[in-house]
């Protein structure tokens, strides 16, 4: 009749959390080479309140444990992984009494970089090419336009200081002969030539 060190509410409580369900449709999205997103779903009602992940290279004893608590996340990115590579994951829910059981476990290989590249279609090569053309288009034109207003400015100014010295210089070259007819020399302080007293 007696339960030890533990009350019924105690019992009660150990096993509600005992109970706490393993996620469930644990799902690897956004494979890359070396990283991943793996997400999954906890039943209504688990008071979970974080989640554990365990990633392992399958046939390598070596894991990555992931643990995060006091979020609402399901979801977690796995990084630095290796191309072309076998891996296991496997979740648990995360409660304040403890964890869950892991979830099933979800294999997943890595492609390699050159698989990536070759998985990417022809149209949407193409595409990328395309755009990045027209981007380039787009720039040129812009640098073209810009130069050309500049030299388009340069000229006018030119033109501008052009007709301004050409409308001062008939004005300039009468009024150096008038000065120069004007002027006496030091040898004639009278001016004119000598002449001789007849």
């Amino acid at each position: 009749d007696t339960l030890g060190p533990f009350s019924p509410s105690v019992l009660l409580v150990l096993s509600v959390y005992s109970t706490l369900s393993a996620p469930v449709n644990v799902t690897i999205r956004e494979l890359e080479a070396n990283t991943a997103i793996v997400t999954w779903e906890i039943l209504e009602g688990d008071p979970v309140i974080g989640f554990a992940v365990t990633q392992q290279k399958k046939d390598v004893r070596m894991l990555r444990y992931i643990q995060e608590v006091n979020t609402t996340t399901r979801s977690c990115a796995l990084w630095d992984l290796e191309e072309d590579t076998e891996y296991i994951v496997h979740v648990q829910s995360i409660s304040m009494g403890g964890s869950s059981p892991p979830s099933d476990p979800v294999s997943f290989r890595t492609p390699r970089e050159s698989e990536k590249l070759a998985s990417t279609g022809p149209d949407e090569v193409n595409r990328e090419e395309m755009e990045q053309a027209v981007q380039l288009r787009v720039g040129e034109l812009i640098i073209i336009v810009v130069v050309l207003v500049m030299w388009a400015g340069v000229i006018l100014l030119f033109c501008r200081q052009y007709d301004i010295i050409k409308d001062n210089e008939p004005n300039n070259n009468k009024d150096k002969a008038k000065t120069s007819s004007e002027c006496s020399t030091p040898e004639h302080p009278q001016g004119g030539l000598l002449r001789s007293n007849v």
